[in-house]
């Protein structure tokens, strides 16, 4: 089964589109094809509650080969953000490029999950400027997964980060994060308007769903390039409301 391999990017038009667990079901679908597949989290913040960390959702829910994180920060803010406010020393581009591509020397794909949207700061360059998940898809020359809500608003958020990354050359496509149970004429018109980026499609709840559920049903929601076998947009969005 042909798919993206070696680094591939997990970024959103938003926080909290559903960008952990998308990339744990592209993780669930490409072991399944037999992959070895490893999940880095360049910048993990809100730290502070002890909750898990994104990782550690992954893990649970997909059990990667390999999963890391590199930089960790208590506050819930952007991770350069976070850093400055905790007076700790910000994630530098080329140590995170290094890591993940380490990481790709040992393994057939690796996502790599940003925080909050495409340009949200991540930590500092050498030269003291700060660097995003687009600039770190520019810099491993790997293309990106962009994780959408199904709402009102996401055709514009949407296109305006795949237009971000078609500027930096940086191939992409879209998932949609969460599906309602009970869509309206909202979601299927935004459906059939995303439809030409769409590489898969998560139902609402998906990741509270049983791990061994979640690995069987995983390829169902992602298309090939993702190492699903989702081919059939209505009958899928009609199955999964």
């Amino acid at each position: 089964m042909s798919g993206w391999k070696g680094a591939v990017l997990v970024t959103g038009t938003d926080t909290e589109v559903g960008k952990t667990v998308v990339t744990a079901a592209i993780t669930a679908a490409a072991q399944a094809a037999g992959l070895r597949v490893a999940v880095v989290k360049p910048g993990q913040t809100g730290t502070a509650t002890g909750e898990p960390g994104d990782v550690d959702s992954v893990t649970r829910l997909a059990a990667p080969l390999t999963g890391r994180t590199l930089s960790s920060y208590p506050d819930p803010l952007a991770p350069l953000a976070a850093a400055r406010v905790a007076e700790l020393e910000p994630l530098e581009l080329y140590t995170a490029v290094d890591a993940i591509r380490a990481e790709v020397d040992k393994h057939d794909l690796v996502l790599v999950e940003g925080a909050g949207g495409l340009l949200v700061p991540m930590g500092l360059r050498p030269s003291g400027e700060a660097w995003t998940v687009a600039d770190l898809a520019v810099s491993l020359g790997a293309p990106a997964v962009v994780v959408a809500r199904a709402g009102l608003g996401t055709l514009n958020h949407t296109a305006l980060t795949l237009e971000a990354l078609e500027r930096r050359a940086v191939p992409a496509g879209v998932v949609i994060g969460a599906w309602p149970a009970e869509p309206q004429l909202v979601h299927w018109a935004n459906l059939t308007e995303l439809v030409p980026n769409l590489l898969g499609a998560l139902p609402a709840g998906a990741g509270s769903m049983d791990p061994g559920v979640f690995r069987r049903s995983a390829p169902g929601w992602l298309t090939p390039d993702l190492y699903g076998v989702l081919d059939d947009w209505r009958t899928w969005a009609e199955d999964a409301g």
